[in-house]
């Protein structure tokens, strides 16, 4: 797995999740873009989410 390649797919991965994707960047991924590299992607980005909310509840809501 490529570094670059990968940072470009978490890049689409991002914009898609935000709802910002571009035509252009969409088919590139369906062209391109590796299926594997995807769903890790996808992983992260929703573990990531997931802990963000976490971490804001736990800031917002008293002990």
């Amino acid at each position: 797995m490529s570094s670059s390649n990968f940072k470009e797919t978490f890049k689409s991965v991002g914009a898609a999740f935000f709802g910002v994707q571009s035509n252009k960047n969409r088919e590139r991924d369906f062209t391109q873009g590796k299926l594997s590299h995807f769903i890790i992607a996808g992983i992260i980005a929703v573990v990531v989410f997931i802990a963000a909310l976490i971490a804001i509840v736990n800031l917002v809501l008293p002990g």
